[in-house]
């Protein structure tokens, strides 16, 4: 059963989700595959609805035209994405010839205030692929500009709201356990970067609103001239200049608004369908707006909390440093596959608000399904190599045997975790692209924080596992929410979902031709 947010309504399905030609509704009136299903890449919403797949060649065919729309918008995502931990990266390397204490204090900085201001506004501005996505896909192009200012407007009161985090980071470090020195230093550091903070409410609508388009080539450009002058001012600020943690933060300011006000001067210039100049109507509808946007910070934060908290735990046991040393290699390599994996969420999340904007239903659920089964077969090709190389791996990173073989013993859970994490962010994009925030946000509350922390907790310090009990309990938290999701797509009836996208742009582009221009 699927609750839906806004009208409080139990949808039911028997479509069922499982690899075969089935999956493709074959159950309705017949309809023959003697030509290209529409919508394929480059031609506008609402052109028709996916015809009925009777055949393995009919479901070869679509499979063939969704995995190309597929991955025209989640491979400049994922490549943007990469480069935007890359200016994290280089930055850490940068600070990293300073000093090991300097090193340390920016990594705290970056990995633990910055990370969770940027997760919380990244989540707040998910809310723009539910509704960015169906309005682009309903014809409402003129409203994108409309929605994107109104996120505007409250990412930047969200960044007010998490400025204390900032300006009082060396008592909250030092509250946390940290040592004074170093929270003093990453303190000082993190008041440093607060611009790069109020870069994110910019950047982040502005992402979503090219998202929705699939105008996502220049966002990969951006991305990638980025990254070459953040290191340019590395060099210049930190290397030439001498400018020590002043010029890292100085450079990462500069850096952060460099892509946000490059991406801006592209929507102004040349996205004029979608944009048509600063509106009124931005703060009409504002609390709705406000709440979504809530729940879908919520939503993600839960799952990064998540994953954050096992290196907190772990660092608790009884021979910490191998136990983190470990645990953090593992993690390193299921972050760079993440990434991908980061890509394809926003790209499913596109592919469905668009579908469900066109009242295209079977095309909705035909994304879904094949985003879940390249996706999986990604995750267990990944998990493939990571054990036929679980004990040589390590080597990338440390000279240390022992490390090596503490690692080699986690390869087994990492392989797990890689398959899993296949399938979930797909899921919850498209929970995004549904607009079904709110519900995910119950079910990753329950699944990770009353069933996945408990019971990794349990098996790390009551049974002697150590990091693997806590890895396994938390795997387990992982498991069963992956199942409730898919269980919720196999139940969910696309048609329904189509009314509640149509009800929702009548309710929220009200006013469509009366956009007053101030």
């Amino acid at each position: 059963m699927l609750y839906n947010h806004d009208h409080d309504e139990l949808s039911r399905s028997t479509s069922p989700l499982i690899v075969s030609v089935s999956v493709f509704d074959t159950e309705q009136e017949p309809t023959e595959l003697h030509h290209a299903p529409t919508g394929l890449v480059g031609e506008t919403p609402g052109d028709g609805d996916y015809p009925m797949v009777h055949n393995l060649r009919d479901a070869k065919y679509i499979f063939l035209v969704e995995s190309t729309k597929l991955w025209v918008i989640a491979a400049p995502i994922a490549f943007n994405i990469l480069c935007n931990y890359g200016v994290n990266s280089f930055t850490n390397i940068f600070v990293g010839h300073i000093g090991d204490l300097e090193l340390s204090a920016v990594a705290i900085s970056l990995s633990v205030v910055s990370n969770f201001s940027f997760g919380f506004l990244l989540g707040m501005a998910s809310a723009l692929e539910t509704l960015c996505g169906q309005a682009f896909g309903a014809g409402q192009v003129d409203m994108l500009g409309v929605y994107m200012q109104r996120s505007w407007l409250i990412l930047v009161g969200a960044s007010l709201a998490l400025l204390p985090l900032y300006l009082y980071a060396t008592p909250i470090l030092l509250l946390l356990g940290q040592e004074p020195e170093i929270a003093n230093i990453s303190g000082k550091f993190t008041a440093q970067i607060i611009p790069q903070m109020f870069s994110l409410a910019i950047n982040f609508p502005t992402q979503k609103f090219l998202q929705a388009q699939s105008k996502v080539g220049v966002m990969a450009w951006v991305g990638f001239v980025a990254l070459i002058g953040h290191i340019f001012l590395l060099y210049l600020f930190v290397g030439v200049f001498k400018w020590g943690l002043a010029g890292a933060a100085a450079a990462f300011d500069v850096s952060a608004w460099g892509i946000a006000m490059a991406q801006v001067v592209y929507v102004v210039g040349w996205c004029t369908d979608g944009w048509k100049g600063l509106s009124w109507l931005a703060f009409k509808d504002v609390w709705p707006f406000l709440k979504l946007s809530v729940a879908s910070a919520v939503m993600l934060c839960l799952e990064i909390w998540y994953f954050m908290t096992i290196i907190v735990l772990t660092g608790h046991l009884d021979d910490p440093i191998i136990a983190v040393g470990s645990l953090s290699i593992c993690m390193n390599i299921n972050g760079w596959e993440g990434m991908l994996f980061i890509g394809i969420n926003a790209a499913i999340s596109v592919r469905v608000s668009n579908e469900l904007g066109s009242s295209h239903p079977r095309a909705a659920k035909y994304s879904v399904i094949v985003s879940v089964i390249e996706s999986a077969i990604i995750g267990v090709a990944s998990a493939v190599i990571i054990l036929i190389a679980r004990d040589d791996f390590a080597v990338i990173f440390t000279d240390s045997k022992e490390m090596q073989k503490a690692v080699a013993q986690l390869a087994y859970l990492l392989g797990i975790t890689m398959m899993l994490n296949s399938i979930q962010p797909v899921i919850s994009g498209v929970a995004v692209g549904g607009g079904w925030q709110a519900l995910v946000a119950y079910i990753n509350l329950f699944c990770y924080y009353i069933i996945g922390l408990p019971l990794g907790f349990l098996l790390g310090y009551k049974t002697g596992l150590g990091v693997q009990g806590i890895w396994i309990g938390m795997i387990c938290g992982t498991t069963l929410q992956t199942l409730i999701l898919l269980f919720i797509v196999y139940k969910t009836n696309w048609n329904k979902e189509v009314e509640q996208a149509s009800e929702r742009m009548r309710q929220w582009g009200a006013g469509l031709y009366e956009i007053d221009k101030m």
